[in-house]
């Protein structure tokens, strides 16, 4: 195994100590400090793979619940009581030998420092997920629920500023990969093409998961690819994005909707709506109800865009701003800001950050089509935002850390910087979480 550094020496950004590093006007790569690490990391986890195994099988009998706490980077630190305006923010490393969440300190003015690592006890991928939605906090953060992917369970922790504690693995279907939750329901997103559909649960008290007898639903096409599952505001719809085009089941490009009962349950059978645009990958929903779905066209050079609709209690929908472009490649991810005003999408292929401007009306208008900048290699993929919207947060898988931003007032981002560490190079890093 190559555990080297690709990059050229001019690239190099010593970030040892776990401290930001300042994020420049072109490419930020990760250090061949942290790459050897993540190549030691790797080697470490073919010895707990044992380990893990064993897990994985008592899984086949059920629930397992346990009560890990952190280990954090500094052996037998204790991470410091938040102070006023401080939050956390998680990654999660999906790696294929022993899932992760990186876990950082977010200051009052939204930057970042990493302070931890925390297994899932489940393992990940090894690939991008490509979904969004895979690591979820509850609203009122005391809770933070992880898909692994890779060992077909939910890992639920209990968070107390930035340190958490594994209070639950729990079987979640085939490849679970998007959550999403609606009070004291959680619905987990199941990828695999052997049975792609959905599956809910109840939440506890204490955050912990019960599944939904006969909660299972497949979505309307067996090759569908789904992309992310998500509650309407109000609770009674449930939307699933349908990555492929399937041309033998009308319409081609599709988002599920299923209607949700006062127990829980999901229709058995969803309404299947057109999507504007080709690729609908995810999706985010205003207060309001209004509807934002990024498209990434297949990740056609240049051909993205973002479409809106209104929702209706039916689940059909009606176009209010339909593709409108961004002229980038591949996004696929979004986000919209608590006061419904802008919204932002992370493009793969483009390496940047797109904003839009939102009307009361839910009509949309490209604000900056290069709102911010990283590489073609950085592989930008999930965004959050923090409680308050006045912070935006983006994974960069390619170039292996989080990147901050303050949002400014007419929608503008100003760089705050760029955390390092914890997270495998380019190898399948997967989910973002901020409060």
């Amino acid at each position: 195994m190559q555990i080297g550094c690709p990059y050229p020496a001019a690239a190099h950004v010593d970030d040892s100590d776990g401290a930001r590093t300042a994020l420049p006007g072109g490419a930020t790569y990760a250090s061949c400090t942290e790459q050897r690490a993540e190549g030691a990391a790797k080697m470490v986890g073919r010895v707990k793979n044992g380990v893990i195994g064993v897990l994985s099988l008592i899984m086949l009998l059920g629930v397992i619940t346990t009560a890990n706490a952190q280990v954090t980077e500094d052996s037998g630190s204790v991470a410091a009581p938040l102070g006023p305006g401080e939050g956390a923010a998680f990654a999660m490393s999906n790696r294929s030998t022993g899932n992760e969440i990186v876990t950082y300190r977010r200051a009052a003015d939204g930057t970042l420092t990493r302070t931890g690592r925390v297994p899932t006890g489940g393992n990940g991928l090894g690939t991008d997920l490509d979904t969004q939605g895979a690591l979820l906090l509850s609203s009122d953060h005391r809770y933070l629920y992880a898909a692994n992917a890779g060992s077909d369970d939910v890992s639920v922790f209990a968070v107390d500023g930035t340190q958490l504690t594994l209070l639950q693995r729990v079987a979640a279907g085939d490849e679970p990969n998007s959550l999403t939750i609606h009070d004291d329901l959680l619905y987990v997103l199941d990828g695999s093409v052997a049975g792609n559909g959905i599956r809910g649960f109840t939440r506890a008290a204490d955050g912990t998961l019960t599944e939904i007898p006969k909660s299972f639903r497949l979505l309307s096409s067996p090759i569908a690819v789904p992309g992310q599952v998500a509650f309407s505001p109000d609770g009674r719809l449930l939307l699933v994005t349908q990555k492929t085009t399937n041309t033998l089941l009308p319409p081609a490009s599709a988002i599920d909707v299923f209607q949700v009962d006062g127990n829980g349950l999901a229709s058995a059978l969803p309404r299947r709506n057109a999507s504007n645009g080709i690729r609908p990958f995810s999706m985010a929903f205003r207060d309001d109800g209004r509807l934002l779905v990024v498209e990434s066209f297949n990740a056609a050079p240049g051909a993205s865009a973002v479409s809106s609709y209104e929702v209706r209690a039916n689940g059909s929908f009606e176009v209010i701003s339909g593709s409108v472009p961004n002229l980038q490649t591949d996004s696929c991810w979004i986000v919209i800001t608590d006061n419904g005003r802008f919204a932002f999408t992370a493009n793969f292929g483009s390496g940047t950050i797109s904003s839009y401007r939102i009307d009361p009306a839910g009509q949309i208008q490209l604000l900056d089509d290069r709102a911010a900048f990283f590489s073609l290699f950085s592989q930008p993929v999930d965004l959050a935002l923090s409680s308050d919207s006045r912070y935006l947060y983006l994974l960069l898988r390619g170039t292996v850390g989080v990147a901050a931003f303050k949002i400014e007032d007419k929608g503008g981002l100003t760089p705050l910087g760029f955390t390092t560490g914890g997270l495998p190079v380019a190898d399948g890093a997967s989910g973002l979480a901020v409060y």
